[in-house]
């Protein structure tokens, strides 16, 4: 019995040092809850961040918004389509509720503007990056058309010589756009910190 008890005793010299506290349990599931409310509301089950803030007690508001905060400012990047906007317009009205500065909100329809723009200046690139690949392209299909004795029709996406052309390309309009979106995430990140 000497020996339980002695690592008992240990077992409880140790864990005086770890003695829990109950607030920052409180605020560390007050932040979990945040990140819960955000993807709820992106997913659309829920309609208003600020009435659901409003049902959670006020000493844990700062911890709910840190958790809303960390789940809606990742997903302000650039749109891969059409479909991604609705997203990311969520997600910036989201953060200007639990930032609710008047100018952060102009921010968000200059962001969504801008992100349209990015989509329909990556359709208009796409566009003319196969244009000026096509006689390229059409060489190669008289080639390989040539050598199989039958027609062959390619998709430039399958070439690689197209596809490390089109990526070059792409890649530099999309550093363009990403500087807005970085602006927008650090101006989005000092207007929270500042709350």
């Amino acid at each position: 019995m000497g020996k339980i008890k002695s690592a008992l005793e240990i077992a409880l010299e140790k864990t005086e040092s770890v003695k829990s506290n109950k607030n920052s349990i409180e605020q560390f599931e007050a932040k979990q809850k945040g990140k819960k409310l955000a993807n709820e509301y992106l997913g659309g089950g829920i309609d208003s961040l600020e009435d659901e803030i409003k049902k959670i007690p006020s000493e844990d508001h700062a911890s709910l918004k840190q958790g809303i905060f960390d789940v809606l400012i990742c997903q302000i990047n650039l749109p891969a389509a059409k479909e991604d906007l609705a997203r990311i317009e969520k997600a910036g009205q989201g953060l200007n509720t639990i930032i609710d500065d008047k100018n952060f909100g102009e921010i968000v329809k200059q962001l969504a503007q801008v992100m349209r723009q990015f989509l329909d200046e990556s359709a208009n690139y796409t566009e003319a990056i196969k244009r000026q690949y096509a006689p390229k392209l059409r060489q190669k299909e008289e080639d390989l058309s040539r050598r199989l004795g039958r027609q062959i029709k390619l998709d430039p996406f399958q070439d690689a010589e197209f596809l490390a052309y089109y990526n070059q390309n792409m890649n530099t309009l999309k550093e363009n756009y990403q500087a807005a979106v970085t602006q927008v995430k650090e101006e989005a990140a000092d207007l929270f910190e500042a709350k």
